[in-house]
């Protein structure tokens, strides 16, 4: 269902409204409502307009090829707890099957798996489970390293601190994950 941003405009403006801010009180505020929405709408919520399958349906017929890496890839998502922003790095990481994907074919299905109501620990999880259900890949891998709104403004309060999640299935080779994840550990 596509969003409805006419009503996410009034309900900005309820919100704001709610906790003493009216948008007509404030010409910083006049077209917050309208900007919010577009930016979920558009942007931060973007990834449940992705089919997936349909994503990772095309690629190169895979010749033999050993593991592909895209490393510090820039993610964001929306905290479904709080509605506040995360981001910071991916690497995703495939041994290919019957297919070759483009890069930006990583790129896209990482936005699609991220820019959603969703927590880290389930992003790693849906490109890895992507790559092998839609993908055919042999093995997949997923690390995300990511600062937290929720965890850095309110709260514990902890803006230093960076949460490290990972996700693998499949057949990898567990030396270059190991180099992978120790790369991830080093200053």
């Amino acid at each position: 269902m596509p969003p409805d941003r006419l009503a996410a405009e009034r309900a900005i403006r309820d919100f704001l409204c709610a906790l003493g801010h009216p948008p007509e009180q404030s010409a910083e505020l006049t077209d917050t409502p309208r900007r919010v929405a577009e930016a979920y709408a558009n942007e931060l919520l973007s990834g449940y307009s992705v089919d997936i399958a349909t994503l990772l349906s095309a690629g190169s017929p895979a010749e033999e090829s050993g593991l592909v890496v895209m490393r510090d890839a820039f993610v964001s998502t929306m905290c479904p707890h709080h509605l506040l922003p995360s981001m910071g790095k991916a690497t995703l990481a495939y041994v290919p099957g019957k297919r070759l994907f483009g890069l930006s074919v990583l790129s896209d299905l990482l936005d699609a798996c991220s820019r959603r109501l969703v927590l880290q620990e389930q992003i790693g999880h849906s490109v890895v489970h992507a790559l092998m259900d839609h993908g055919a890949a042999q093995g997949a891998f997923c690390s995300l390293e990511m600062v937290h709104a929720c965890l850095a403004s309110r709260g514990a309060k902890r803006p230093e601190a960076k949460i490290f999640t990972s996700a693998r299935a499949g057949e990898l080779p567990e030396a270059e994950i190991a180099a992978l994840l120790q790369a991830k550990a080093s200053p």
